[in-house]
């Protein structure tokens, strides 16, 4: 009987378990709420830049900030959890995010407020991202594509429903007051979520750890260091690419004369599509790899981008805001699978913190620069052109990543 109990607890707690499955949810609450921290800023920019009487380019620097802090935290935090797991270091990121947003309600300046956001409400944001997408990837191993989109998914569940209630508040109570109610929001719901993880990865079984063997695990032909390198600027150029239109579409919608309430539905509108896309691309992500799921998404972002160019109505910005969201949606997940496929497991978190590190760099200069070209040219269509060179980057690496894996793997 008492063998059979402790069989039964591993199959319930182990991988690919029904606990697995309870800490995938648990996971995808926590990066919901703490992915307050990825898009409050894009919702906010109007009202800080004319509270601070600022241009557009130093208005964005906060979330520039945001960005890099965000992209630090998955490189420091991933590191911990490789070695520690996730919950401590976890523990510490939150109390950070909700202690940023009251320093920015406090700030007196924009350089405050850039200073807030980026040590600590990007660094708390950030470790609910990638570290939580490599620690879930330890706990499945037959849908493990699914289960790290799933858990990705929680940053555009975010996206989804974070900026309509964070305009509302800004309109009736001002936008410290409502970052103050952020912070204490944070604190009080993700501090018990985050306890719920204190269970380390499990060690996988001989059956597990075979299978986990027979997976493709190699770098292509290349160094390690060379295909970390690509990656890296691969998720450059996405996501530089990525964040034109999810950083600027608020405050493009306020300049066209539509208002920035509908810019706040739009940013929402799609970054709910992009949990469709999250989920749908773990699922081909299972079947044909990271490297191909990641081509597609890039192609169809490079797509939608083009279709901003030459749009600018308010049904057009609408449709081609979800078509957005639903084609790039899986782009980043895919890089958690990737790593996964072509580096060592002990490796995962320090890994992907690196690749994630690189994207964040991309939503950085993707915010900041169609900033800095509106304020030349007092336009965004050269911005989104700018977004359109950036996505051909990304496709040229991955494409060439992409055929040499077909060229040396036999069919």
């Amino acid at each position: 009987m008492t063998v059979y109990a402790a069989a039964a607890d591993r199959r319930d707690a182990g991988v690919d378990s029904r606990y697995a499955w309870l800490r995938l949810g648990v996971t995808l609450l926590i990066g919901t709420v703490g992915g307050a921290g990825m898009w409050s800023m894009v919702v906010a920019l109007p009202a800080i830049q004319a509270d601070f009487a600022s241009d557009r380019a130093e208005a964005s620097l906060p979330y520039t900030l945001t960005m890099l802090g965000f992209g630090l935290s998955g490189i420091l935090v991933g590191r911990l959890v490789d070695r520690f797991g996730v919950m401590r270091p976890v523990l510490v990121a939150v109390i950070a995010l909700g202690s940023g947003y009251v320093a920015a309600a406090a700030a007196t300046s924009l350089w405050q407020v850039a200073l807030a956001y980026g040590l600590l409400v990007g660094f708390g944001s950030g470790a609910t991202f990638g570290p939580l997408m490599s620690d879930i990837s330890h706990w499945f191993l037959r849908r493990r594509g699914m289960a790290v989109a799933i858990c990705a998914s929680g940053n555009y569940f975010a996206g989804t429903i974070w900026p309509p209630f964070v305009q509302h508040f800004i309109a009736v109570d001002g936008w410290r007051a409502t970052h103050v109610g952020i912070g204490l929001f944070c604190l009080a719901t993700m501090l018990p979520l985050t306890l719920a993880l204190r269970r380390r990865a499990p060690v996988p079984d001989r059956g597990h750890a075979l299978a986990e063997a027979a997976m493709p695990q190699d770098t292509l032909g290349l160094s390690p260091g060379a295909l970390q390198a690509l990656l890296a600027i691969a998720g450059v150029g996405c996501c530089a690419a990525m964040a034109m239109p999810q950083a600027h579409i608020v405050a493009y919608c306020g300049d066209l004369g539509y208002g920035v309430a509908r810019g706040a539905t739009m940013l929402s509108l799609m970054l709910g599509f992009g949990i469709v896309s999250r989920i749908g691309s773990g699922w081909i992500a299972d079947r044909l790899g990271g490297l191909a799921t990641l081509l597609l998404g890039s192609a169809l972002q490079g797509v939608a981008l083009l279709l901003y160019v030459g749009f600018d109505g308010l049904t057009s910005l609408y449709v081609i805001s979800a078509l957005f969201g639903l084609f790039q949606g899986g782009i980043v997940p895919s890089y958690a699978i990737i790593v996964r496929e072509t580096f060592p497991p002990a490796e995962a978190g320090a890994r992907l913190g690196i690749v994630l590190m690189a994207t964040l760099i991309g939503m950085a200069l993707g915010s900041w620069m169609p900033g800095a070209i509106f304020d030349l040219t007092g336009s965004y269509r050269a911005a989104f052109a700018d977004g359109v060179a950036w996505n051909l980057l990304n496709g040229s690496i991955v494409l060439w990543l992409l055929l040499r894996r077909r060229r040396l793997v036999p069919a």
